[in-house]
């Protein structure tokens, strides 16, 4: 392991604060506190084969060190896409209750994750928690009240789009649509940045945040989301330097981003260690989406990448380390799913569940730490009516009971119903990445969609790679998953995915990606405040018009 980043304690001694430094010597002995640190630590676009302990050529020791020195996550599930996943962890619901059930929220768009819904950090705040967020957010933002800092978070550092450039921190969303996108708190972070790299800034920010905060007075929730491994692939040059051997470009590049990324892990984990943190620390690791193979990621042996419903789009690499678990060094094969996080964390963090929080998640912790049975049985992946592309979809198709042209997936204990259109299909294998031919049968597959189908049922306990639709063999259990889908669909709120609005436009905001909605209180309020100022301005100029005019009577009289 060649680590290029400073030493940790030099980088340190650069970010904390004296004024801690000094307070801290005088807690050296006190207790911590009763309530865990939780460190939750969400990547973007890492692939299920993307990590060493999964057979990757990736090389990650500082990550698989803390996997294996912790709980594997090995039946893990997150949603296909970025703002799905992150929607459902900050309020343990399935999309179908948030609105979100179509695509990502975009930049353009007048939509966030809906106000009224409750967040992991509000109810850790409840609970005594100090709230950080590091990272990306892409959880929307057209209003202020969309906002990280306005949703439970105490501080905010990082960017509010989907994806941009990692040194510039610069984002176009078309022609004419471009804009800065780096914000501390609710305001452009034009101040902070000094062009580094996100991977290497966003750590360091974590980091100071670990050095400025008390451990034994107040339990502290670090969200930190980083922007890697999505693209576009860039990454600092002496990283390239470990993967000469692999002949594909965007593949050597992602996979020294990830390894970039390891480091940044391990110097996570030393600040940890060397503020007081670690022996209280709940470590939580995810991905919030499959890899995509167009731009250097890997899932095999899974099918389908990220943006589909197959397993290669929603199987997580996750793992949880901590001095906490009980059975460390473990795997877990229990179901879980990201919704999951929510109550887990509330309930360990000492918080609340109210029942009118309708969560869809469960508290997983014993199934994790103790390796008990998972209260989760099945997992609702999503059921979006606006995607209807399957041509061959159909109500006779789906038994009269769901029109199979609807995209939807389903998990019930071993079984996997996916109707509509579920998304790109293939195995792309290892060898796709080199100059080797393919030659077997699986790595030559294609999947032709003019089969006529739009309904695959598959045991993903016996067939992980959904290689043998069992459909035609078991219509009985189709009919039944059909039934859960009609069930869960009657708990369903309309879409929220409203069209682009020009006035997000970046160059009407100072050049900035930022809130540019008002609504009808806020304008009003606005007008009402402008109708003052021109009043109280003409009042003034009034009174200096009067003023002016006696000065000049009096000075003419003065004259005579």
């Amino acid at each position: 392991m060649f680590l290029r980043w400073p030493p940790v304690p030099l980088l340190l001694s650069f970010i904390v604060s004296p004024a801690w430094s000094v307070h801290n010597r005088g807690d050296e002995f006190e207790q911590p506190v009763s309530q865990p640190h939780i460190v939750f630590i969400l990547v973007d676009d890492q692939g299920f084969r993307d990590v060493g302990y999964h057979g990757s050529e990736i090389k990650t020791p500082n990550i698989d060190w803390l996997a294996a020195q912790g709980v594997k996550l090995e039946n893990y599930y997150v949603q296909p896409l970025c703002s799905p996943s992150r929607s459902q962890l900050m309020t343990g619901r399935y999309q179908i209750h948030t609105g979100l059930q179509h695509s990502i929220i975009r930049a353009t768009q007048p939509n966030c994750l809906p106000l009224e819904n409750v967040t992991l950090p509000q109810k850790l705040k409840e609970a005594g928690y100090s709230t950080h967020m590091v990272g990306k957010w892409h959880l929307g933002f057209y209003k202020r009240g969309c906002l990280p800092t306005q949703r439970g978070f105490d501080t905010f550092f990082g960017s509010l789009l989907g994806s941009g450039d990692y040194y510039s921190h610069y984002k176009c969303e078309g022609p004419g649509m471009c804009g800065y996108d780096l914000y501390e708190g609710e305001e452009a972070a034009w101040e902070q940045d000094r062009g580094l790299y996100s991977t290497v800034m966003f750590t360091r920010k974590a980091v100071s945040i670990l050095a400025n905060h008390n451990p034994h007075r107040q339990p502290l929730f670090l969200y930190l989301a980083y922007q890697a491994v999505h693209s576009p692939l860039q990454v600092p040059a002496h990283y390239l330097e470990r993967y000469k051997g692999i002949p594909n470009p965007h593949r050597r590049k992602y996979a020294a981003m990830v390894s970039c990324l390891d480091e940044a892990i391990h110097n996570l984990t030393q600040a940890l260690k060397r503020f007081g943190y670690y022996d209280n620390t709940v470590i939580v690791y995810s991905t919030d989406n499959g890899g995509q193979p167009l731009a250097g990621g890997s899932n095999w042996p899974l099918r389908g990448s990220k943006a589909t419903y197959w397993e290669g789009g929603i199987r997580g690499v996750g793992f949880v380390h901590s001095p906490l678990l009980v059975k460390k060094g473990s795997k877990c094969r229990s179901l879980v799913h990201i919704t999951d996080w929510f109550p887990t964390l509330v309930t360990l963090g000492g918080g609340t569940l109210d029942e009118d929080l309708n969560l869809d998640g469960y508290d997983v912790w014993e199934a994790i730490s103790e390796g008990r049975s998972s209260p989760r049985l099945d997992i609702l992946h999503n059921i979006d009516p606006i995607y209807v592309k399957a041509k061959n979809g159909s109500w006779k198709a789906g038994y009269g009971l769901w029109n199979t042209a609807i995209q939807a997936a389903l998990r019930v204990g071993h079984w996997k119903l996916l109707t509509g259109v579920p998304g790109y299909s293939d195995w792309v294998p290892p060898q796709t990445f080199s100059n080797q031919r393919l030659t077997t049968r699986h790595h030559n597959e294609r999947v032709r969609w003019d089969r006529g189908k739009s309904v695959w049922l598959f045991n993903i306990t016996a067939d992980p790679y959904e290689r043998v639709d069992l459909s035609q063999r078991y219509p009985h259990i189709v009919k039944k998953m059909l039934m859960r889908l009609v069930q869960y669909n009657k708990t369903a709120v309309p879409v929220r995915y409203p069209t682009k609005d020009l006035r997000s436009n970046p160059q009407y905001n100072g050049g900035v990606w930022g809130p540019w909605y008002k609504d009808e209180k806020q304008q009003r309020e606005e007008e009402e405040e402008e109708g003052f100022n021109n009043l109280f301005m003409s009042h003034l100029g009034k009174r200096r018009w009067k003023n002016k005019s006696k000065n000049k009577k009096l000075k003419r009289k003065a004259e005579h």
